[in-house]
């Protein structure tokens, strides 16, 4: 694994190699949990009205319902 460091100076740019105890010693990802990625996922509260007032409340349950599908509790 390797790093880019930068001179904020002059702009440099030199690439490091990790050695095996700087790679052990990385925090673990942090992974979004399950409502993080479901509230992402939902439409803008503008595009869920826009929603209803061009579709009606079938074509915005559709939309909603493919949300809570693809990220079930």
């Amino acid at each position: 694994m390797q790093r880019i460091e930068v001179n904020v100076q002059t702009g440099e740019q030199v690439i490091v190699n990790l050695t095996a105890e700087e790679i052990a010693a990385l925090p673990a990802p942090v992974l979004p949990t399950y409502q993080e990625l479901r509230r992402a996922a939902y439409p803008s509260i503008a595009d869920q009205l826009d929603l209803l007032y061009h579709g009606g409340m079938d074509t915005w349950k559709a939309a909603i319902t493919a949300v809570k599908e693809e990220f079930p509790k």
